[in-house]
């Protein structure tokens, strides 16, 4: 089936800018022009402290000096099992420019599938975080058949030296060091262009994670194309929360180690809204589920407080609105509307920022495809998100709308260096020094997904209008009902999402179906919100969701959006379910991407009594 016709050509970016050839020789050349500038804030405490480029310098040459002392050599991977922090980067950049290569694991990783990656991948050294990340390692230890030693972060060596403390081994690197201060760089600057730096595992939303290879070279374009589009620069603050297991959080450590901008990095998510107001960054990477979270909570809370206070909150939107498509054409408010402008920033949208730090110059949102009504929502209240898009197997960033060229919608024109074309089929293809050299011993599945001719077919489907690519759903998610019409269910459930602020996550089904269904699943910090508001504060969670008023709720939601939808499209029935679907619960990849095949065949009961008597009621 070909999905669109109206352009089909291929559109690239402009030229990059060669610089550094490996990313050892970025930091070395970073850690040269900038030394006494700061690199990082991290917590310390409940305070925030920082660390010079000179300083992250020293921390890697340490853990390079431990890792070699310890025997690793040329692209032989360590394996990283911890969330977002300081430590994560040395421990990155120290096996890199030991000439190793970086394997990532999230830390919610089960104990199976973390000896898993570690087995597929070869690791040789695993940096853990806690005990708690050891443990897992622990309990497969026998079957860790390439593992020489554990390295913990904040945790307790083991008694045999298996597991010895990431301080002991830069001090060893030290000892290493001293002996022969020449051996560092010599190291760093016999990685080639064309070895392996990253192995990083799809989220696997069916079957087992893939190990996708990405050179020195794949980091290398990032960076600089990243930097041609003029988007940050060394003035810029980054608050980096993302996982740095995931390509989205990765790809911001290269940019950062050529553009030299300064980042507070802390993985703690719970702590996000304390530390905004503190750091005050200026611009942020986030994924859609933070803003709808967010869209919700604000238009929820407006709701509930009612009367002056609601109407307020809808007269200010209202003129934000027509601001931001006047700021969209090009133009400026003048007048009267500007004045109105100026005093609903002063009542309503000035809240919004301050929550962001009140220096925010935009967030970027990638990983999943962002509501178009939830980035508008944002505009209006003078908050720009800026939507991308990219694959691990094309080292992330792909393409990127940008503050002066940008639209709501579509996840913006190619990077520099970067090709986009629409096969016949309607699927993206890309073709970029960034694309990925293969699979991790996959070689029928590399020939699957790179051609002869370097196109990486992304299995994404798309159209090209002025230069910007629209994502329209994937290729292999299309649901086609037994009357003929073809869903993409993605787009769907994101509308849903949207339209209900008390949904957590939408599976719309009905492949070979007489019509189109839903499972959702409500946020538990949202339906306690409402129920503490309307005197249900001491329901269960489990109790809220059975609760017909509830039900009422979701399903005028469902009603409203299908009065927006063609008549094949609508959600005819749906069923709440009696828990959230998570990362936890195995429902959700660590980047929170729906496992559609597990979460149906989980469900396939509820699903199958949706239908029940289906044709008699159509």
């Amino acid at each position: 089936m070909r999905l669109q016709t109206e352009e089909s050509r291929t559109f690239s970016g402009p030229a990059t800018t060669a610089s550094a050839r490996t990313i050892p020789e970025l930091l070395l050349a970073r850690v040269a022009a900038t030394p006494e500038a700061p690199a990082f804030l991290h917590p310390k405490g409940e305070s925030w402290a920082s660390m010079t480029w000179k300083e992250v310098g020293e921390q890697v040459r340490a853990v390079a000096c431990g890792l070699r002392s310890l025997g690793l050599q040329m692209e032989q991977r360590c394996a990283l099992l911890s969330s977002t922090r300081l430590e994560w980067i040395g421990a990155d950049l120290g096996t890199l420019c030991a000439g190793g290569a970086t394997t990532t694991i999230y830390p919610s990783t089960t104990a199976d599938d973390c000896a898993y990656i570690v087995n597929d991948s070869g690791a040789v050294f695993v940096f853990a975080e806690n005990d708690e990340q050891v443990q897992k390692l622990s309990a497969r230890r026998s079957d860790l058949r390439t593992v020489k030693k554990v390295i913990v972060i904040d945790g307790t060596p083991s008694g045999d030296g298996w597991v010895i403390r990431m301080e002991d081994l830069m001090d060893l690197g030290r000892e290493a060091d001293a002996r022969d201060p020449a051996a560092f760089e010599a190291t760093a600057r016999k990685v080639r262009a064309t070895d392996l730096a990253t192995l990083i595992y799809t989220s696997g939303t069916t079957g087992r994670p893939k190990g996708v290879e990405l050179t020195h070279d794949a980091w290398i374009y990032e960076a600089e194309a990243i930097d041609a589009l003029g988007l940050l620069t060394a003035a810029d603050v980054q608050y980096l929360w993302l996982p740095l297991a995931h390509i989205f959080g990765k790809v911001l450590e290269v940019a950062q180690l050529r553009i030299g901008f300064l980042t507070a990095i802390d993985g703690r998510v719970e702590r996000l809204v304390d530390n905004l107001p503190k750091v005050q960054p200026t611009f942020i990477a986030a994924v859609p589920r933070i803003f709808e979270k967010i869209y919700n909570r604000v238009i929820g809370t407006a709701r509930d407080a009612g009367g002056v206070t609601y109407a307020v909150f809808k007269w200010a939107f209202g003129i934000g609105a027509q601001v931001s498509r006047l700021v969209q054409a090009g133009r400026k408010p003048w007048g009267l509307l500007a004045l109105k402008h100026a005093l609903a920033t002063r009542l309503v949208f000035s809240r919004l920022q301050a929550r962001f730090g009140g220096r925010l110059r935009f967030f970027v949102s990638g990983s999943a495809p962002l509501s178009r009504t939830v980035a508008e929502f944002f505009h209006a209240a003078g908050v720009l998100i800026l939507e991308g898009y990219g694959l691990t197997e094309s080292s992330a960033a792909s393409c990127v709308n940008l503050p002066g060229k940008y639209r709501f919608g579509a996840v913006g024109p190619p990077l520099p260096g970067t090709e986009v074309k629409i096969a016949e089929d309607g699927e993206i293809l890309i073709r970029s020094r960034g694309v990925m050299r293969g699979y991790h011993g996959l070689l029928e599945q590399t020939a699957e997904t790179l051609d002869r001719d370097g196109w990486l077919h992304t299995g994404d489907l798309g159209k090209l209008a002025d230069g910007f690519l629209e994502v329209t759903g994937r290729k292999k998610d299309l649901l086609k009902t037994s009357t003929g019409k073809y869903i993409a269910p993605s787009d769907l459930e994101l509308k849903l999402k949207v339209a209900c602020p008390l949904a957590s996550q939408v599976l719309v089904h009905g492949n070979n179906r007489h019509f189109v269904s839903a499972l959702i699943s409500l946020d538990p910090e949202s339906i306690q919100a409402w129920a503490s508001a309307h005197g249900h504060g001491q329901q269960s969670y489990q109790d809220l969701v059975r609760s017909p008023e509830v039900f009422s709720l979701v399903e005028q939601c469902v009603t409203g959006l299908n009065g927006q939808l063609p008549r094949f499209e609508a959600i005819k029935r749906f069923v709440i379910l009696p828990q959230d679907l998570t990362v936890e619960s195995g429902d959700l990849t660590p980047s929170l991407k729906l496992k559609r095949q597990l979460v149906e065949r989980k469900y396939r009961a509820l699903l199958d009594e949706l239908y029940k008597d289906a044709v008699a009621q159509l």
